[in-house]
């Protein structure tokens, strides 16, 4: 093709999501989800990604007026971070909050406020009133520590948070956040934050076009059309860029994994139709908004079998496999990645618990998504998980979404002791959900696929497509759920956002409810 010339997670919570559990394991989706009558929508009304921003730094000029309109403490201050706009002019903006001048982590909240203004209803990641008896640490403080106040369950207490870095058992850089009671010691949380899973020639999706630049008598791999992503060579290495990956002709890749060209073809693809999917489904302008690139680093470590996201270089990385010739970088897998950040930039969901589950499914979900908007026959659509990259071995995929548990490890339906499964397994639930509510329960073929999908109590359940599907469950992201949201909150999100978009009678917003009874979510 012709060259183009062209977490923070606040400030604690998951920065970096991987693809597997470590040590182990129809059409495009653009839809237009208004109905006569309804003006609501998923996408944002902005006109640009510089109005957005706009309006990130309008309400922040506010903020002071905000808080005070919540009727927040005298030593809260509110720091705003994204904004939306619905089509019918109501505005929804997400804040973090600080008390005497430290994160209060578990304290986000979203505003949403109608276009006359009018406040209507505010959605919190806790209802505890912010206050701690002192900022002083009684117990000893590493210098690297950093004051917090920690409201993500209970009463808001004064705490320390630490960052411990090193690697996991297989491979997989780690960076254990650990928030500690400045008062007692306790740990009150601990989780890590490596959230795991021109023309090239792709190893998982054919023959494709890629978007590239001129670079003096050669090409790189660049996307000037969309913010400027960039695919990197580690080399093997485990740190860093590595190098910008560039070609003679303008033409990428030999289809197999012995090329090292390949694996970037699939992740500089991958990354170009996630960034589409999103401008389409959303009209959202990339990860955060704003028009800025990630990028992508390939052959990652030595025989590295797994996949991901870091907040902290807003990038994706992928090993090469156990081979060191079946690179981690399908299709579906990228868009996972990617929808990392995208978490990280509108809800933050943590990565632990409930909330490390439905982080999880989120980019099960949109990468699944990203695979059928695709429309590839190389790679076609469906609702299995990296189904092309046979991390098993045996040909099967990672995860299903039609029936989680056929995997050995994901819960289909929701219990009491689901939140302390690996979040991997945890993701079941909103998975098997997000297939109910696109698809319907019972067996049915898609695309060559069979699937048989249950529920919990046996009931039936009609799906209303995946597009509406995916339309509701970003606006649940982006406008209803915070850092702390579990299933139940998830439920309410979604039954908000069904209602936004298709009216408080409509079918959709009774498939939503019927599908999360359908996963014991009630």
């Amino acid at each position: 093709m012709t060259p183009h010339m062209n977490t923070r997670r606040a400030a604690a919570l998951a920065a970096v999501a991987a693809m597997v559990v470590v040590g182990m394991q129809t059409g495009a989706a653009n839809a237009h989800p208004n109905t006569p009558g309804d003006s609501s929508s998923a996408t944002s009304a902005f006109s640009s990604a510089s109005a957005r921003t706009a309006a990130i730094k309008s309400a922040q000029s506010d903020a002071s007026t905000t808080a005070s309109a919540l009727k927040l403490g005298a030593k809260e201050k509110l720091i705003a971070r994204d904004v939306i706009k619905d089509a019918n002019g109501t505005v929804h903006t997400r804040y973090e909050r600080t008390y005497a001048g430290l994160p209060v982590l578990g304290g986000d909240l979203v505003t949403h406020t109608a276009a006359d203004g009018k406040l209507k209803s505010v959605t919190k990641a806790t209802t505890a009133r912010i206050s701690v008896p002192s900022t002083t640490p009684k117990i000893k403080t590493a210098a690297s520590a950093r004051k917090v106040v920690w409201a993500g369950d209970g009463t808001p207490v004064l705490a320390l948070e630490s960052v411990k870095t090193g690697v996991q058992k297989d491979g997989t850089p780690s960076r254990k956040r650990v928030i500690t009671d400045a008062t007692t010691g306790k740990v009150l949380q601990s989780y890590e934050e490596i959230e795991t899973a021109g023309v090239g020639n792709s190893q998982y999706s054919g023959k494709v076009d890629l978007s590239t630049t001129a670079s003096g008598s050669g090409f790189e791999l660049t996307d000037g059309d969309r913010g400027g992503h960039k695919t990197y060579d580690l080399n093997q290495g485990e740190s860093g860029t590595g190098d910008l990956v560039t070609d003679d002709d303008d033409t990428w890749g030999d289809g197999t994994g012995d090329d090292r060209q390949t694996a970037a073809v699939d992740a500089h693809y991958g990354a170009a139709k996630t960034w589409d999917f999103y401008k389409s489904a959303f009209g959202r302008d990339g990860i955060a908004g704003d028009g800025k690139a990630a990028y992508s680093r390939v052959h990652y470590g030595d025989a590295y079998v797994n996949a991901f996201w870091d907040d902290s270089c807003f990038c994706m990385t992928y090993g090469d496999g156990a081979d060191n010739k079946s690179a981690l970088t399908a299709l579906d897998v990228a868009g996972h990645e990617m929808s990392h950040g995208l978490t990280s930039s509108t809800a933050n969901l943590n990565y632990s618990g409930e909330s490390g589950g439905l982080n999880e499914a989120t980019s099960d979900i949109l990468g699944t998504s990203v695979e059928f908007f695709a429309d590839n026959s190389t790679d076609v659509g469906d609702y299995l998980i990296g189904e092309k990259i046979d991390i098993n071995g045996d040909g099967s995929p990672l995860r299903y979404m039609d029936k989680p548990s056929k995997d050995g490890g994901s819960a289909d339906y929701w219990d009491s002791g689901v939140g302390d499964l690996d979040v991997h397994y945890s993701s079941g639930v909103a998975n098997h959900f997000f297939y109910l509510l696109s698809e319907g329960s019972g067996a049915k073929t898609i695309n060559g696929v069979d699937y048989d999908s249950p529920t919990s109590d046996g009931s039936t359940v009609t799906g209303i497509g995946r597009d509406k599907a995916v339309q509701i469950w970003y606006k649940a992201l982006s406008e209803y759920m915070t850092s702390t949201t579990d299933y139940a909150d998830a439920r309410t999100a979604t039954e908000k956002a069904a209602t936004d978009l298709y009216g408080a009678d409509s079918a959709e917003l009774k498939a939503v409810d019927a599908a999360w009874s359908g996963v014991n979510v009630k």
